[in-house]
């Protein structure tokens, strides 16, 4: 289920995180869904069960799954709400991006095609089966518009 990249600087526990959150946005996972228990996530991805119970422990505190005594955790029935929060957040935090882009005098035109270069290697991400940290066929676009950039 989980596609873990031990030589990422991201933490494991925050990739099963934001794994678990995509699978929630995308519909891959729905409310009352049971997600894997920490033990057999722990054996799959060969990791310290304390990590997968971290992991776990913040969905939780962020209201994404619960547990059931002795049947496991499942997806809340308020998950998708909860990450819709989140989403509005993201957009105050684009809106605050994009003026601070503004303000250093970064072309509007390059800004928008960062934008559409993130959307397409997000949709092709959600296309491959939502698993974090595959490679877009866009990347070496992406690197030649931040040498564009760095050279302006």
């Amino acid at each position: 289920m989980f596609q873990i990249d031990p030589m990422s600087r991201t933490p494991i526990y925050e990739q099963i995180v934001s794994q678990l959150e995509r699978f929630i946005m995308t519909g891959a996972l729905l409310p009352g869904d049971q997600i894997p228990s920490v033990r057999s996530v722990s054996l799959e991805l060969s990791i310290n069960p304390i990590t997968t119970l971290k992991a776990y422990s913040e969905l939780d505190s962020k209201g994404l799954i619960h547990s059931v005594p002795g049947r496991g955790y499942f997806v809340s029935d308020g998950a998708s709400d909860a990450l819709a929060a989140d989403r509005a957040k993201l957009l105050s935090k684009m809106e605050e991006m994009a003026y601070e882009l503004a303000m250093a005098k970064i072309p509007k035109d390059l800004t928008i095609e960062y934008i559409e270069a993130a959307y397409k290697k997000a949709e092709q991400t959600v296309g491959a089966g939502g698993n974090a940290g595959e490679n877009s066929s866009g990347e070496d676009d992406d690197k030649t518009k931040r040498k564009d950039l760095n050279n302006d």
